[in-house]
């Protein structure tokens, strides 16, 4: 596919595709007339690193984990220095802290909208004209 159809089933603009291949974050073949194309299996990759990147990866780290992310594959890092697990580390940690505060967030939108609906079925039944007492 070429990188306009990749831009839309991603919701990913042309140019930060551009930026993803440049950092090594995807790759593409290149057609005799000169654009990009895209195998399909790029698609969930891109959706993978958006959200890295949403959770606040930086890119070099994203392009060190992207092969824990294809299983199965054997998995080996001849370049994994005691800091860049201890940034990894790190950053797990910051995720955990994150999910928990979104786990949060998500229940009390739960409860406020369960509260509300509790609340206002019964006036919706008045305000269309209906009576809401049983029959």
């Amino acid at each position: 596919m070429r990188i306009g159809e990749l831009s839309d089933r991603t919701s990913t603009s042309r140019r930060l595709l551009r930026y993803y291949e440049e950092q090594g974050l995807i790759v593409s073949t290149r057609c005799a007339n000169g654009y990009r194309s895209y195998d399909e299996p790029t698609v969930d990759r891109v959706i993978q690193v958006r959200g890295l990147l949403d959770a606040g990866l930086p890119t070099r780290i994203i392009k060190q984990i992207l092969p824990c992310l294809d299983k199965p594959r054997a998995i080996h890092f001849p370049d994994a220095t005691p800091q860049m697990l201890a940034t990894l580390e790190v950053e797990r940690d910051r995720m955990t802290r994150r999910i928990d505060c979104l786990i949060r967030n998500r229940d009390a939108v739960v409860e406020y909208l369960a509260a509300v609906r509790e609340t206002a079925a019964p006036a919706t039944a008045l305000d269309a004209g209906l009576d809401a007492t049983p029959l």
